[in-house]
């Protein structure tokens, strides 16, 4: 038995060691939500109710031998998607959080390095910006992929786990997410100097 199933088995009895799975897990969490949402608040109230949601269902979690990790991404997914069916999404953005010096949300989950020049920072951020806006245009199955596979470096099997598919259905919701997101990318400047 491996040590986070022990800690999970306790965990069902014992309020400090789901409070060691939360300490391990919440910023993970809370940046996934983040980078879903930008908006601290919204992150912030999204991932206190996915562990609510965690730690009330604890006794119907069953250890597969994969992190309970994907557990708590899958409530998080769940959570976001009925955010967003549920409001006109005006999102705060990127910049704006920086700027109210929201710069260490989560635990170092973002972690601002203050050695960068100002400027490379801000377009770092404004291509966040960017890149999060043609997610947003995605069907939510699409962006959740995408989300979960470069922003948070998820394998596929995670994935699968987390969503609840099979793999092979992960692979090709990637795929054509990424089809998909490409056509939103501007077409290339073309040169038309001699």
């Amino acid at each position: 038995m491996s040590s986070e199933e022990q800690l999970i088995r306790r965990a069902r009895t014992d309020p400090r060691a789901f409070g060691e799975l939360y300490d391990r897990y919440y910023p993970k969490i809370f940046g996934y939500v983040f980078r879903a949402t930008t908006d601290y608040a919204v992150a912030c109230d999204i991932t206190s109710e996915t562990f609510l949601k965690a730690w009330i269902k604890l006794g119907s979690f069953k250890w597969k031998g994969i992190s309970i990790s994907s557990w708590f991404f899958r409530i998080a997914t769940n959570e976001i998607n009925q955010y967003f069916r549920r409001r006109s999404y005006t999102p705060h953005t990127v910049m704006e959080q920086s700027l109210l010096g929201l710069s260490s949300w989560g635990n170092g989950a973002f972690p601002i390095d203050r050695s960068v020049n100002p400027y490379l920072r801000l377009e770092k951020l404004e291509e966040y910006r960017w890149i999060h806006t043609l997610l947003d245009r995605l069907p939510p199955i699409y962006r959740t992929v995408i989300v979960l596979r470069y922003f948070e470096d998820l394998g596929i099997r995670e994935i699968a786990e987390i969503l609840d598919k099979k793999e092979t259905t992960i692979r090709s919701l990637l795929f054509r997410g990424l089809e998909r997101l490409k056509k939103l990318f501007p077409p290339a400047a073309t040169n038309n100097t001699p």
